[in-house]
């Protein structure tokens, strides 16, 4: 996966999630030729259909922070099964911020994230079913995420790296099932290659999350590959089936070969 995420590179040279805000409905995927570019790294000769009746795409359509711009993918069709979504921003240096698989307990899905955005670019998202991909995504006014600077001093962040914590959320009593509601952050600082340190001024290496795993008991809930787009201390707010298990698991690798891994109990309703 890593390699997909490189490669599209060179082809281009607090726990709570910011509220998006409600205007997304005047920022549509725009016409450009990037998405030219790109779309057969990514997708390669597959058909790409228009997912607009599938799933929605949230993004502000002016980011209050271009390092921590939220993306929140809906699905409105509750019959399908969105199994895989990949995350393209068009004007980034690497593109592809992320690619995900979903068990069946994410369905229907409502999934959200936060990432960087370079420039002024499409976010799109290319969701994958048992009928094919469909696309569709917003376009975001944003630009310096990839090398804004870091929050934190390098040496408290690298102190605190791989701490996690979960938030859970009030049941949806409108739901047949008993869908929920939780939050994870993982504290990281997703160092993107492209930031300079404070101090020396010298660019420090590109180092962040590139696979994470979140199980519910034993059961698989999803899986991430990552590059460089996503934020620093990453967060990640989904709906799921609870299936009685009493905790999470998390399991995350990094760029340097750490592996991160925790169990995080389900605690009382927030």
């Amino acid at each position: 996966m890593a390699g997909k995420l490189w490669t599209v590179t060179a082809l281009v040279g607090a726990l709570a999630l910011p509220a998006i805000a409600d205007d997304t409905v005047r920022n549509p995927l725009t016409d450009g030729e990037t998405w030219d570019i790109l779309r057969e790294n990514v997708v390669g000769d597959a058909q790409v259909a228009d997912g607009s009746t599938l799933f929605t795409v949230d993004a502000p359509y002016r980011a209050n922070d271009a390092a921590t711009v939220p993306v929140r993918i809906r699905q409105t069709d509750p019959d399908a099964f969105i199994r895989a979504a990949t995350v393209v921003i068009d004007e980034n240096p690497a593109p592809v911020a992320a690619e995900l698989t979903f068990s069946q307990a994410m369905a229907p899905l409502d999934f959200e994230m936060r990432v960087r955005v370079e420039r002024y670019s499409n976010v799109r998202v290319i969701a994958g079913t048992d009928d094919g991909l469909s696309m569709t995504g917003r376009f975001v006014k944003a630009s310096g995420g990839c090398a804004a600077p870091a929050s934190r001093d390098p040496e408290v962040a690298l102190a605190s790296m791989g701490e996690m914590k979960m938030r859970l959320f009030q049941n949806d009593a409108r739901m047949s099932t008993p869908r929920r509601e939780a939050q994870i952050m993982i504290r990281h600082p997703n160092y993107s290659g492209l930031q300079r340190d404070q101090v020396t001024q010298l660019f420090i290496s590109a180092h962040f999350i590139d696979h994470m795993t979140v199980w519910q008991g034993e059961d698989l809930l999803f899986t991430l590959d990552g590059g460089i787009s996503i934020s620093e201390n990453p967060v990640f707010r989904f709906s799921y089936t609870d299936n009685g298990a009493t905790a999470f698991r998390v399991m995350a690798t990094d760029t340097d070969g750490n592996t991160f891994e925790r169990v995080l109990p389900k605690a009382a309703d927030s």
